[in-house]
């Protein structure tokens, strides 16, 4: 499958284009690449569903920021519509204003197209909860949804078995009412929903008694998540045609994923590194030695050099969290922490007292300070 294109390269606007920028390079190239204008050119059409899909998420503010910030992952794989792309009753559902702004073209006016109104199902939010070693790797999660789904009686239309119905005929099954006025300024043309099949097109006959007509029943359904390695708490991923069912056929919504992540006992998250505080006695860290480090695959063993200083912080690299956009990892980072004992015996206040008179040797006497610092070290143990 071929890499996606940044959607603001498809539309040909910058990241600071606003609002009627992106409307109006999308109407630009929804015209250009329009199906009426090129019937049977199969690029063009590709090409329309490219640019639709990059105006449904650049014109969205929510979803625009979280492109902006974690670019096609943060999508769900294909922008708002998740990974199912668009089809062209998506588009023309979705973004019918825009075309009938253009007026006097073929789908853009009325002559080529039906303007009849699709119904959009409602989204579905859910929240998914994930630990550390699930965001550093990426997780695949089935999750059990209640949610509207197309009648089976009627398959959705809402209709006696699924045929008792038939097409307005207040509006010719376009679902809209072109009405011409003469004013003082000539002929005036509106065009509003159709009242007597309310947009649809088509009348009911007679209603489906299972549904009582809205073509639409309450089930569960499994659903599979797969969430990328890097994603970030607070983070929303969108599937496209996972959410409700719309009433007598149409558009399903989409199912909106909100991660939240897990708290780790020992690890804390920043950014794609993480952090880590250890704690060694002063003889470790004038002597050195080597302490064990959690990482998300397991413990791993560090050395603390011989002199190391009270917030030292020791790298190691990869050791962190994937980027959500693929761009490398995350390293963690220790921080070194010198344990001094707060509560001590008089004997033990004694011995530390002796230590302190032998920490003033001269440097010269090093096999003495060598003796000193092991005194210590057993002291700490």
């Amino acid at each position: 499958m071929a890499e996606k294109r940044d959607y603001y390269e498809v539309l040909g606007v910058s990241k600071n284009a606003d609002a009627a920028e992106i409307k109006k390079a999308y109407r630009k190239l929804a015209l250009q690449y329009h199906p009426d204008r090129n019937p049977g050119d199969k690029e063009a059409e590709e090409k329309f569903k490219e640019a639709a899909e990059a105006y449904d998420v650049l014109s969205n503010e929510e979803k625009k920021r979280r492109y902006d910030q974690f670019g096609h992952a943060g999508m769900g794989g294909a922008g708002g519509f998740g990974g199912g792309g668009m089809s062209m009753d998506d588009i023309f559902a979705s973004f019918g204003d825009i075309f009938g702004s253009f007026g006097g073209f073929g789908g853009f006016g009325g002559g080529g197209r039906s303007a009849r109104r699709v119904n959009r199902g409602s989204n579905l939010r859910v929240k998914v909860k994930l630990t550390l070693e699930e965001v550093a790797t990426g997780v695949e999660k089935k999750i059990k949804v209640k949610k509207y789904v197309a009648d089976t009686h009627c398959h959705g239309t809402g209709a006696k078995d699924g045929k008792s119905f038939s097409t307005c005929t207040a509006c010719n099954g376009t679902g809209q009412i072109t009405r011409v006025q003469n004013t003082i300024l000539g002929a005036m043309q509106t065009t509003s929903t159709c009242p007597s099949c309310g947009g649809e097109g088509k009348i009911i006959n007679e209603k489906c008694p299972h549904c009582n007509g809205e073509g639409v029943e309450l089930s569960e359904e499994v659903i599979t998540l797969n969430i990328p390695a890097g994603v970030a708490d607070g983070m929303q991923l969108s599937l496209s045609g996972k959410g409700n069912a719309a009433r007598r056929g149409g558009v399903n919504g989409d199912l909106i994923v909100l991660i939240e992540e897990i708290e780790h006992p020992e690890l804390v998250r920043d950014g794609n590194d993480l952090l880590y505080n250890t704690f060694v006695s002063f003889p470790e860290a004038v002597l050195g030695d080597s302490v064990e480090i959690p990482t998300l695959e397991g413990k791993v063993k560090v050395k603390i050099e011989p002199g190391t200083q009270p917030g030292k912080i020791l790298r190691l690299k990869g050791k962190g969290i994937p980027d959500v956009n693929g761009y490398g990892k995350g390293d963690l980072l220790v921080k070194v922490n010198v344990w001094i004992p707060k509560n001590l015996s008089k004997e033990d206040k004694k011995t530390m007292e002796d230590l302190r008179q032998q920490a003033f040797l001269k440097p010269a006497d090093v096999d003495a300070k060598k003796g000193f610092f092991r005194k210590m070290k057993d002291f700490f143990e």
